[in-house]
């Protein structure tokens, strides 16, 4: 296999391997070699004409396009900008109930909600907080605090840049207020310590007011000048996660419905290959999810540019596609603002993939979403409180992103990648699928599942079936790759928006 057609009325076919200048392939000689991943034109594309992947256009031609031309940046322009409304909707496919039900095995906590690990965490209020909250987990380590306390999986500081020199109305600060209460009293935590320095914008006990959280044996509060210092403050964190380890270890596994699981669906360093291997059979894996009553978040709004027209068809109602369209048109201001333009996407290590147009990266971006029907829109870190496929507004940074679907409830994570992201997350679990065989290979202490074998004749299907049983097996115990490096204690990045005052 030297190219794969993805739609009969696609005029260009995607290499599988790089195809060297002068081969016959696809029924037409090559003009020029084309790397591995990029698109082939088998068919004249005429000056100005959309040039089609998918079936759908994802830009158009520069000049006139002949028959074993590569097709790429060079001679391929952006789609002119657009979301207009969608008269169609419903247009979201149900997969049947699974019987019997998909089951794991989850901590069920006193809220009602299910974790899929077991953590206690420093959170902090502010930026002035991050070094204390550092000291705390890296002394808890050094002096064995949990070693008597098997059943925790570990402690972890929570730190970003931000908590102080904004504006306490502003979106700004009302982000990273969700963002901090959705972790919290996020599932995955057996207990929470929030430190604060004291003076600090963003208050702490009006977050727990408006939210209803009190002061338990799962979340305790300070701030290093309340406690007297740097010092003090290490002393005081250690004895107070000391307080909380024993009933955090005595939570155990139980066997739990699929229905109580919340994946956040994620690509990242994506290539060519990504809309065709990982993407799909993701989507596959979350449709299956949804079925069982399981809840899918699909993020990353600059990154469905292009191809938002097909998520809006899939809305519940008009309400749902004209929240989606209301988030689109608001990326498309803020960019502007800021002298840039949402096409300005894919990156360079997109491109070098065989990625071109945005429109090119969202169709393949938005296939990890499966076909169910689009049941709610929300904003960034906001709670998800519906089942279903569901959509968090983020940007397509992925440690801002996936920090926003942890704080909306995610409990897993599932992350697509062509050219070979490093990422995983704390307190919740994330599951590298490569999306072809070579990077698989050379990353294998990275990659958790290699999707490469769907150029290999494996069916998406059963891809998506695969995927769907590491999901139940990694919400049960099992480590993914990314938990065995330690990744996950850098990763928590709230977006910050706004003026810093």
């Amino acid at each position: 296999m030297r190219t794969l057609h993805l739609h009969p009325e696609d005029p260009v076919h995607v290499t599988v391997a790089r195809v060297p200048a002068g081969t016959e392939v696809a029924g037409v000689q090559t003009r020029e070699a084309v790397p591995a991943g990029h698109k082939l034109a088998t068919r004249p594309i005429a000056a100005g004409q959309p040039v089609l992947k998918y079936g759908q256009p994802i830009g158009l031609a520069r000049g006139d396009i002949a028959p074993g031309d590569w097709v790429h940046e060079h001679n391929l322009d952006p789609m002119p900008e657009r979301a207009g409304d969608v008269a169609e909707i419903g247009q979201g496919r149900r997969r049947p109930a699974p019987d019997p039900v998909p089951m794991f095995e989850g901590f069920r906590r006193d809220t009602g909600r299910t974790g899929t690990r077991n953590y206690l965490g420093v959170l902090t209020s502010v930026n002035c907080s991050a070094s204390v909250a550092g000291f705390i987990t890296e002394e808890a380590a050094r002096r064995g605090l949990f070693d008597a306390h098997p059943n925790i999986d570990g402690v972890v500081a929570l730190t970003h840049g931000t908590g102080c020199g904004m504006d306490g109305g502003s979106e700004g600060y009302a982000i990273l207020e969700r963002t901090l209460w959705g972790h919290a009293g996020h599932p995955n935590f057996a207990g929470i310590l929030m430190i604060g320095l004291g003076c600090e914008v963003f208050r702490t006990e009006a977050m727990l007011d408006r939210y209803g959280l009190r002061e338990t044996d799962r979340f305790r509060k300070m701030t290093i000048q309340g406690e007297g210092g740097t010092r003090a403050t290490v002393e005081r964190g250690l004895a107070v996660l000391a307080e909380m380890a024993p009933a955090a270890n005595r939570a155990e596994r139980t066997p739990r419905p699929a229905s109580d699981l919340t994946l956040a669906l994620q690509c990242g360093g994506s290539d060519a290959y990504s809309g065709i291997t990982a993407n799909p059979a993701l989507g596959v894996a979350a449709d299956m999810l949804v079925a069982a009553g399981g809840t899918a978040i699909l993020s990353e709004t600059p990154e469905i540019f292009g191809a938002e027209t097909g998520l809006m068809r899939r809305a519940v109602s008009h309400d749902v596609a004209a929240a989606l369209k209301a988030r689109v048109d608001w990326w498309a201001r803020y960019t502007a603002q800021h002298g840039a333009r949402l096409d300005s996407n894919p990156s360079p290590g997109n491109k070098r993939g065989g990625l071109t147009t945005i429109s090119e990266k969202s169709l393949g971006a938005v296939a990890k979403s499966g076909q169910s029907p689009l049941a709610g829109v929300f904003g960034y870190a906001e709670p998800v409180d519906i089942p279903g496929f569901v959509y968090m507004d983020s940007p397509g940074y992925d440690p801002v992103s996936v920090t926003g679907q942890v704080a909306s409830g995610a409990t897993l994570v599932a992350f697509t990648t062509g050219r070979g992201s490093a990422f995983g997350n704390k307190p919740v679990p994330s599951l590298k699928l490569a999306t072809n065989s070579r990077m698989y290979a050379a990353m294998q202490d990275d990659m958790d599942i290699n999707c490469g074998d769907v150029l290999e004749g494996v069916s998406v299907e059963d891809k998506g079936a695969e995927i769907f049983a590491r999901l139940l097996a990694t919400a049960s115990g099992a480590r993914t790759r990314s938990e065995a490096l330690g990744y996950g204690s850098r990763e928590f990045l709230p977006w910050q928006i706004g003026a810093v005052l």
